[in-house]
């Protein structure tokens, strides 16, 4: 300190001393003796280098530190893959490029973000067979060990930004009290090749089953059952549980339409939404 050399240590305003704050661990304290020693102090490193590392360590205690496993499992430790931020990035980039559908960004920037967007999302294991992934894919675990699959049981905090991430692939967006359906990022192999049938519970819990044909494909909004369907016109039908149809051109629902659906009231049985063709999985 009588030399002004603040490598190794560095003294506060009440005259302690500390540790400098830009050693973050023991690799980087044998970096900076080593600086110090071709500095001129080599023979007090080669003296003291043990004692400084021993006091390092015993000052924060690194070995005490492993996550989360001293009270939760044996294999959530420093070393774990932490799907939950691969969710949090994946999310971050939907974000990204959603903004760039909606301010108009060109073409070629528009396929290189969604490209980036479906690239991180491969990673995830809804994408994963069972054998690769160690599990059951669909459920959300957040942790896995070098020697195994996943093993991290029930769901965890990664459901919100898979959840969240799943409905925005499918372009629902709420604006001033209104459902909008901006599916900018849904891609063409998601629509159906041959007929199918989707099985869903209604708002009173009755299962329910709605047929669907080659060039659609469904989910539900607050127990509603959304279809899109791919056509050479965008509209929207709304079906209403008394038999009623109102259709229009804009790819949004009216406030009205969109309470009701939130409500769960039952007033709505079905929304169909025409996607023109060309607009859906331009990437």
């Amino acid at each position: 300190m009588s030399d002004g050399n603040r490598l190794l240590v560095e003294r506060d305003i009440k005259g302690g001393l500390h540790f400098s704050g830009s050693i973050r661990n023991a690799a980087d304290l044998r970096q900076r003796l080593a600086q110090l020693a071709a500095a001129g102090y080599a023979p007090l490193v080669r003296r003291d280098s043990a004692l400084v590392l021993e006091l390092f360590e015993g000052v924060f205690d690194h070995q005490s530190f492993t996550g989360r496993s001293g009270t939760f499992f044996g294999y959530e430790g420093l070393g774990c893959i932490y799907w939950h931020m691969v969710s949090k990035l994946l999310l971050a980039a939907q974000e990204t490029c959603l903004r760039a559908f909606e301010s108009g960004a060109p073409p070629k920037v528009l396929k290189r973000l969604a490209d980036c967007y479906y690239d991180i999302r491969a990673g995830l294991g809804d994408c994963k067979p069972p054998d690769v992934y160690g599990a059951f894919p669909m459920d959300p675990y957040s942790h896995t060990p070098g020697h195994a699959g996943a093993r991290q049981p029930g769901l965890t905090g990664q459901v919100k930004e898979d959840v969240l991430c799943r409905f925005g692939e499918l372009g629902i967006v709420v604006r001033e009290g209104r459902i909008h359906f901006r599916p900018h990022l849904l891609r063409r192999e998601e629509f159906l090749t041959a007929p199918a049938v989707f099985t869903y519970y209604d708002v009173s819990g009755t299962r329910r089953r709605l047929s669907l044909k080659p060039g659609e494909m469904a989910f539900t909004c607050c127990q509603v059952p959304i279809v899109y369907r791919l056509a050479k016109e965008a509209s929207v039908t709304v079906v209403r549980a008394n038999g009623g149809r109102i259709s229009g051109q804009e790819p949004r629902l009216d406030s009205a339409t969109s309470r009701s659906i939130a409500e769960r009231n039952g007033q709505i049985t079905r929304i169909e939404v025409c996607l023109r063709l060309g607009s859906v999985a331009a990437i």
